[in-house]
């Protein structure tokens, strides 16, 4: 991915510790000037989930683990040095993420006796059940204007050009049932085995349609952090084995939560004349999400809390995170776009 301009002193601080190589006495000198960066940066910051520095520098950390920065040396992924200074800033991320989470899973059982896979699916349909406040499905289905079509692609090709990445780190984490539940999920968004049906293959289309630029990362400095924050929390989840209940958790509610908004978004994109070329990809996980949202409730996070029952809060964690997280991402998009705005940002690079 090619990298992105900088947001603030974090991310310039990172470009510029690697556009060289991981040395010792760069690791020694220019890793303590990141930290120091890291430390002033959360002293002074308010609501981590709409910060632009910190988002973008976890977002291009992470990226280390999937396709790479653009003439970064590989040696960085695995660098420990550099791995300490992204947990500076993991553990006030997700803290800030379960502060945003605290009210749904406010009354949701955490202990106790141990539940049937059926009893954790039933608590994960309920939740995403529960009118979650406003609707970008309904607004894309009834009003959206076309370029504000596009805005909504550009949100969210940030994750669906990588569609199931982050997801799939969790499957040496799990065993038996979850395990093959969770296979079985990802084979489907893969393209089971073909490469022109894989979900991030046909997203792709759906913006090549819309003449839009489907390189993976071609829009990340117009995309605020509040859209990198829901993307990050994936990546965040998926790289540490002790969330693995949580990425569970966040895969099913995300597949639950699919099948009728993807109907709408669908609608919407025909509202303005497009036709299956670019309607594909929705119509796709109107069918698939349908089948996907018993599978990963049931078999994944139902059939994971069986095994270990201590994983039942993270798994509702991880769910009500994805409910959270996409609650701020709508109430941005529509609260931009029913004043006459856009919800992306002006790419403006930031001084040093």
């Amino acid at each position: 991915m090619k990298i992105p301009e900088a947001r603030g002193p974090i991310s310039h601080e990172l470009f510029r510790v690697l556009a060289r190589r991981p040395e010792p006495t760069l690791t020694a000198s220019g890793l303590a000037g990141l930290r120091q960066e890291i430390h002033a940066r959360l002293a002074a910051a308010g609501d981590l989930v709409v910060d632009d520095d910190i988002q973008l520098t976890l977002f291009c950390l992470y990226e280390l683990h999937y396709s790479g920065l653009d003439g970064v040396d590989d040696a960085w992924e695995w660098e420990p040095d550099l791995i300490g200074a992204r947990q500076l800033l993991e553990q006030p991320f997700e803290d800030s993420v379960r502060n945003e989470a605290a009210p749904l899973v406010h009354g949701l059982p955490h202990h106790g006796e141990p539940m049937t896979s059926d009893g954790v699916a039933d608590i994960l349909f309920s939740l995403a059940g529960r009118d979650a406040g406003p609707s970008v499905s309904r607004f894309v289905a009834k009003k959206a204007s076309l370029a504000q079509l596009r805005e909504f692609l550009i949100h969210k090709s940030v994750y669906q050009l990588k569609e199931a990445d982050p997801h799939t780190w969790a499957i040496p984490r799990l065993s038996g049932r979850p395990k093959a539940a969770l296979v079985e999920i990802q084979a489907d968004e893969y393209g089971g085995g073909r490469p022109e049906r894989m979900h991030a293959a046909l997203f792709a289309r759906t913006m090549r349609g819309l003449d839009l630029d489907d390189t993976y990362g071609g829009y990340l400095d117009t995309v605020p952090a509040v859209s990198l924050a829901a993307v990050n929390f994936m990546s965040l989840c998926g790289l540490n084995r002790r969330l693995r209940g949580a990425i569970a958790g966040h895969l099913a509610m995300y597949e639950m939560t699919s099948s009728q908004p993807n109907r709408l978004y669908s609608q919407g994109f025909r509202r303005h004349g497009y036709n299956k070329a670019v309607t594909h990809y929705f119509d796709e996980h109107v069918e698939a999400d349908a089948v996907h949202e018993q599978i990963a409730g049931r078999d994944l996070a139902g059939g994971l809390v069986e095994a270990e029952p201590r994983l039942l809060g993270d798994v509702l964690f991880g769910a009500t995170a994805a409910l959270a997280l996409d609650l701020r991402q709508s109430s941005h998009l529509l609260s931009c776009w029913e004043n006459g705005g856009t919800s992306l940002r002006p790419t403006v690079a930031v001084a040093a």
